[in-house]
Order: structure tokens, then C-alpha cells, then sequence
């Protein structure tokens, strides 16, 4: 029995015979030319890079001398040329920027996500001028930017999937940075498509992380996006030993770039802070020690977020799952913040102790 693409790639198959189609020039009034006939579909795909095509793109020492070496020039009139071949298909402008860009800014091969690097690199590292003229295209297609994004992420990690002979992926990086800029719900709107994709490639880390990275890029611009992706496509994964590192990274970036919580209340509820408690101090789970530790460093902020700006009237709702929770085989550590937890749902929110009486038969060992 042959083997059926994934949900990712069957996504993708329909993106890319939907972008593929209809590539041709508009029908001109003119009198045909008897010279050789322009090949417009390889427009396309990539920009030629004025060389043989035979010896691949120029590999520049880093992406900071491969943006000093691009000429804004010719990428403008490529542009144009795309342009006035395909005027009423914005979606191969868009690829044809994404190819230029890719090509001409190639260096050693990429992570699969730069966490080395600063939270919006590489689009840190683009001039003013790069941006005006990267925006001056989107702003043309904006209809067409998440396909747009989609077909990026497909170009990237099709690169990055390849062991040998791989291209360095920072054009398709600098053309999703610049959409999600001032479009993040191009992939906040649905992260159901993108967990079932996670979930579908779970084996397949490299391609998981890079889609992780693309889908948390508009959480570092605002932190509401930041948690929503946080809550709905990291912390479902979280536990999975290839993608837990980068989600537990990604949530301490999230919460070092915006000091002021309050933007982020009422987006942590109980369903979402009682795993996250689990995960944080909960022994023989499926995080390593050192991630544990990590992810309780950041609990304090986490439970900031989770009981919010009016805690007298919140926390009787958190009061039943620190109360489960406190059973007498339940570890120091953990013991110890459930117990702080409890005295002050009830200190806070007069609610808690009629919510403690009614259960306090079920839980007589953990309410002595």
C-alpha cells in the first residue's frame, strides 16, 4: 500500500498547485515576436543570480556582509519585471521576492530556529531601505500574504529538511518576519492547523521547529498573541523531547520582552496553569531536570497571568485543583507552593472557603 502524504504535505500540495496555476504572461495585442519566446514560468521560482546556474548561489561569510553585497537596484527592477509579466497574479510577485531574496542571501546553513540569535533576527539586521521596498510589494497583495507565509515555510523547510547541499533560509526568515510585523493573525487566526501539522510531523523536528518559530513571531511584537500561541500550539507539544527545549525558550523570552503582565490577563485559565504547575514540579515527568527548572522559574509570572487583575473574585475557581493536588505523597517542593497556594485563595477570595467546605469530605487527608 503506498504510503499517503501527511496533512502537512497533502496542505501544501494544494498550495502549491493552486499558486502554480494560471503562471503565464497576459495575452499581448501585439504582433507575436518570431524571436525565442521568454520562459515565464521560471519567474516563478528563482531569480537567476547572474552566474552558471551550475555552481549555485554566492555563499557570503554572514547574512550582515550578504545584505551589504545585495543590489536594492536590480532587486527593484526584477520586482517590476515580475511585475508587469503577471499583472493580475500578486502571489508570483511574492515569490519571486521570497527566491531573490533567498538566493542572494546565502551563508552557512541555518539552525532550524537562530535562538542564539536576537528574538527578531534576521529582519534586525535589514536596512530601512531593504524594508521600504520588501513592504512597498506586500502592500500590493494583501490577499495574498498567508499564502504567502505558507509558501515560505514550505520553501524553508524543505531547505533545512536537506542534509547535504542545503541552502541557508534567511530570505523566506526575512519575508515572514515582514509580514507577521503588521499581520500576526496570518497565523494566530488558525493554530489548529498548525498543531495538527505539529502533531503530524512530530518526528520530523526539524520541520516542527521551524514552524514553531514562524507561528511565535507575532507574540514578541504583543504579548496577548504571544500566550494565545504559547497555550495552543507549544504547550500541547510540551513534553516531546525534540520540542521542548525551544517552547520552554520561547515562553522565557516571551515573559523577559514584556515585564508589564497585565496585558496578558485573563488569557491563563486553571485548564491551562494546573499542567504547567504539573509540568514545573511534578517528579518523573516527561521535561529533564534542567527544563523543570527553567519552567519554574518562570512560574511566579505564570501565576501573575493566571489569576489575573481581580484575584478576590478569580481564585475560588483554582482552589479545588491546588486542593487534589495536596495529597500527602505529594513532593516537598511542590507541597509547599500548593499549600502557599491554598492560604492564599483563601486569604484573597472569600469564596474559596465555601468552595473548601463542600469539598472537604472528598479531601479529608489534604484538608488536615
Amino acid at each position: 500500500v503506498p504510503i499517503q502524504p501527511s496533512v502537512y504535505e497533502q496542505g501544501f500540495e494544494k498550495l502549491m498547485k493552486k499558486q502554480n496555476k494560471e503562471q503565464v504572461p497576459p495575452r499581448s495585442s501585439e504582433p507575436p515576436n518570431p524571436k525565442k519566446p521568454q520562459q515565464p514560468s521560471k519567474s516563478a521560482k528563482k531569480m537567476p543570480s547572474g552566474g552558471s546556474a551550475s555552481l549555485g548561489p554566492k555563499k557570503h561569510a554572514s547574512l550582515e556582509e550578504a545584505l551589504r553585497a545585495l543590489d536594492l537596484a536590480e532587486l527593484q527592477r526584477e520586482m517590476e519585471k515580475s511585475q508587469n509579466m503577471f499583472p493580475e497574479n500578486p502571489q508570483i510577485w511574492l515569490k519571486d521576492l521570497a527566491g531573490y531574496l533567498n538566493e542572494k542571501l546565502q551563508t552557512p546553513k541555518d539552525e532550524p530556529v537562530p535562538t542564539h540569535r536576537s528574538h527578531d533576527y534576521p529582519y534586525c539586521a535589514v536596512s530601512k531601505e531593504l524594508k521600504g521596498v520588501i513592504r512597498s510589494l506586500l502592500v500590493k497583495a494583501p490577499s495574498m500574504l498567508e499564502m504567502f507565509v505558507e509558501h515560505c515555510i514550505f520553501s524553508m523547510v524543505q531547505e533545512l529538511d536537506k542534509t547535504t547541499a542545503s541552502e541557508s533560509v534567511h530570505g523566506y526568515r526575512i519575508c515572514i518576519q515582514a509580514v507577521l510585523l503588521d499581520k500576526p493573525k496570518a497565523v494566530t487566526f488558525n493554530l489548529k492547523k498548525y498543531l495538527e501539522m505539529l502533531r503530524d510531523q512530530q518526528n520530523r523536528p526539524v520541520r516542527c521547529l521551524a514552524m514553531m518559530w514562524v507561528v511565535g513571531q507575532p507574540g514578541y511584537a504583543d504579548l496577548t498573541e504571544g500566550l494565545k500561541v504559547w497555550l495552543g500550539l507549544m504547550l500541547p507539544v510540551l513534553g516531546i523531547k525534540a520540542l521542548s527545549p525551544y517552547a520552554i525558550t520561547y515562553l522565557e523570552r516571551l515573559l523577559l520582552l514584556h515585564s508589564n503582565l497585565t496585558k496578558g490577563f485573563g488569557m491563563i485559565g486553571p485548564k491551562d496553569f494546573f499542567p504547567l504547575l504539573d509540568f514545573a514540579f511534578m517528579p518523573n515527568n516527561s521535561l529533564s531536570a534542567s527544563q523543570q527548572e527553567q519552567l519554574r522559574d518562570l512560574y511566579p509570572r505564570l501565576k501573575v497571568l493566571a489569576f489575573g487583575a481581580t484575584p478576590e473574585s478569580t481564585l475560588h475557581t483554582y482552589f479545588p485543583s491546588f486542593l487534589s493536588r495536596a495529597t500527602p505523597n505529594c513532593p516537598g517542593v511542590m507541597k509547599k507552593e500548593l499549600l502557599h497556594s491554598l492560604s492564599e485563595c483563601l486569604r484573597l477570595d472569600p469564596l474559596s472557603f465555601s468552595v473548601w467546605r463542600q469539598l472537604y469530605t472528598k479531601h479529608l487527608s489534604q484538608s488536615r
